[in-house]
């Protein structure tokens, strides 16, 4: 009987997510497919295994947003896989190997995860079962198509065709076409001599239009603007200095000035860095995916507020006061069991709630306040754009002093706790229980930039630096709800935020932040191909009270990843997951011994292709024209 034809796998984006599922596809083939000739190819423009974010050709400048120690690109013992498991090393561990070396605790420039993504990808490939090939294509793909004949044609910009046997698009944040308002700025740019940056990746703007001294308008004080900050000083040839009175910054003459706001007006809450000092708390505990979506079994329209986020809060608090009782006793009134027993019986936010909190927790500083923490401008007015500068130059340099004191280590577990109703959220989101206005305004509105707010934000030594720049007038904040305006009689931008009656006029404009794309909009030709041809669908959602909302992401099935299309039918052999999906609750990295949610993903998806390709048999047809195939070999 003649061996069977090759299968063929084309995973379309070779960075950390490709590379994540390549590593699962090719420990699993070994169990679901080990006498099946497999062939997979990678198709990205960018180097394999770091992708667009983390080549090595950036500017050192540019940090990684996780201690090395938090990022791994392999799973443990930890990890509830159905697949089998393949340790290796946490970026820490293979730096201290591999790459002379690096604190543990510090957050390692990009092109060093660069150089760690490579050597993954050489690892795994190296490993693979010896029926298996693995071939890089550095360039885009196109154009998907399936033929009459029911076979899979994918369509490469170098000329290359392959004919793919199932497809996973893994690919990371998507370019886009200027939406109506950015359209509107850039025609008023253009108009009057102006500089307008639409939101796009920091470190492949052109940034040398910008003079040295000119005001610059930015908007957005997240991490797209931690990386603008640093281009624009140390990157024109400043540098900082420590000295007496902390850190200063000693200035080129080739910066701008930068005037800058946000909604909330203050910049991302900075990294703990200190670990905690007792035992973390058992997480889940009130926040568990599958406990919540039995305890509402019978009830189908979830609404965001009433349902979840009594049992969220509950959860981040659980964390907070676990570490403040058992690390903290002496700013306690009573025992942790004895609090712990009270606290699980009763509703978050209620007034026996908060009699609990304030009798057993003396001071306010130590107790949990969303309300403070979300908006620590609400309700401010300054007399004087100084005195604006001075309070958000008080309000960082308390965050830096905070986060970097383990006096305040609940701060820590409240951030553990976090994490884990991040992680849980997914499973919550897959029982499709949540109506759509809670999806649209709560969960991606309020709780998305909440999240990032509190726990994605920069390292503290970047906002010692931030500090260091407003000192010497580099930087200078706008407030909360900034705004800004084009005044057509003028001929500039003008800014401002209602904290202050100051104004600031410049002759550009930057969107310090990430481009949101949709199907529609996407420049990816793959992408708006798919969703042209009825191959792909944005993801919808709709109330029975009549509120309709389409996110403009693509429609994957929850449960496997399956690409769905027009009429809502998830297409065999089409998987996709990242930012640009529904899916949009996981993690670029993991952090190792965390049961890391990205792997759990990986693993479903890859099992589900395999058991998909175990039902094919047909001839194969591939134009290898233009490719790169990597040696199986270990790394050195």
């Amino acid at each position: 009987m003649p061996a069977a034809d090759p299968l063929t796998v084309v995973i379309v984006g070779a960075g950390p997510r490709g590379t994540g599922v390549l590593e699962r596809l090719l420990v699993n083939v070994g169990e679901l497919m080990p006498d099946r000739e497999l062939h997979v190819h990678l198709v990205d423009p960018y180097p394999p295994g770091a992708g667009r974010v983390w080549r090595e050709d950036q500017s050192p400048l540019m940090w990684m947003n996780a201690t090395a120690e938090n990022v791994t690109m392999f799973p443990d013992d930890t990890c509830l896989l159905e697949g089998p498991l393949r340790t290796g090393p946490s970026l820490a561990e293979w730096a201290a190997a591999h790459d002379g070396g690096c604190d543990p605790a510090t957050f390692a420039s990009r092109n060093t995860q660069g150089r760690y993504l490579a050597w993954v990808l050489e690892k795994i490939v190296a490993e693979a079962p010896e029926q298996v090939t693995v071939t890089v294509h550095p360039t885009t793909a196109v154009r998907l198509e399936r033929l009459e004949s029911g076979r899979e044609r994918l369509r490469l910009a170098k000329g290359g065709v392959l004919y793919p046997d199932a497809v996973v698009l893994a690919l990371g944040h998507l370019e886009v076409e200027p939406d109506k308002q950015e359209r509107a700025l850039s025609d008023f740019a253009a108009r009057h001599g102006l500089h307008y940056v639409p939101p796009s990746y920091t470190v492949d703007v052109d940034w040398s239009d910008l003079a040295p001294g000119e005001p610059v308008l930015v908007r957005g004080l997240g991490l797209a603007f931690i990386d603008l900050m640093a281009l624009l000083t140390e990157g024109r040839g400043g540098r900082y200095e420590t000295t007496d009175n902390g850190l200063s910054y000693v200035k080129s003459g080739q910066e701008p000035v930068l005037y800058v706001g946000s909604r909330r007006g203050v910049p991302y809450r900075a990294k703990m860095s200190y670990r905690l000092s007792g035992a973390p708390a058992p997480l889940p505990w009130f926040f568990d995916g599958n406990t919540v979506d039995n305890r509402f079994t019978f009830q189908k329209d979830l609404d965001f507020y009433a349902h979840l986020w009594p049992s969220m809060a509950k959860e981040v608090g659980w964390g907070h006061y676990h570490e403040l009782f058992q690390s903290h006793p002496d700013r306690v009134t009573v025992s942790w069991a004895d609090f712990a027993e009270v606290y699980t019986a009763l509703d978050w936010g209620g007034p026996e709630m908060r009699r609990l909190i304030e009798s057993s927790v003396p001071d306010p500083e130590d107790r949990l306040d969303f309300e403070s923490l979300d908006g620590p401008l609400s309700g401010l007015e300054f007399a004087g754009f100084e005195q604006l500068q001075k309070h958000l130059a008080e309000h960082i340099e308390a965050d830096v002093t905070r986060r970097g004191d383990a006096a305040h280590s609940a701060d820590l577990g409240a951030f553990q706790a976090l994490w884990s109703v991040h992680g849980e959220m997914s499973t919550v989101l897959a029982g499709g229980k949540l109506t759509a206005r809670s999806q649209v305004e709560d969960l991606s509105g309020w709780w998305s930039g909440f999240f990032d707010y509190v726990g994605s934000g920069p390292p503290g030594e970047r906002l010692e630096q931030l500090l260091a720049l407003t000192k010497a007038g580099i930087v200078r904040f706008l407030g909360a709800g900034t705004w800004v305006t084009a005044d057509e009689r003028r001929g500039v931008f003008r800014g401002g935020g209602y904290n202050s009656e100051h104004t600031v006029e410049a002759k550009t404009l930057v969107e310090a932040r990430l481009p949101r794309s949709t199907l529609r909009d996407c420049s990816d030709p793959l992408l708006r191909g798919l969703y042209e041809d009825g191959a792909a669908m944005e993801h919808q959602v709709s109330d029975e009270d009549g509120f309709e909302h389409s996110s403009g992401v693509l429609h994957v099935s929850p449960h496997d990843f399956r690409i769905l299309d027009r009429a809502g039918r998830p297409q065999d052999g089409r998987y996709a997951l990242g930012p640009y999906t529904n899916v949009s609750h996981f993690a670029t990295f993991a952090r190792p011994r965390k049961n890391a949610l990205s792997f759990r993903q990986n693993d479903t998806l890859v099992r589900g292709l395999l058991g998909h390709l175990l039902g094919i048999d047909h001839g194969k047809q591939q134009d290898q024209e233009g490719t790169e195939t990597i040696q199986p070999r270990l790394a050195a």
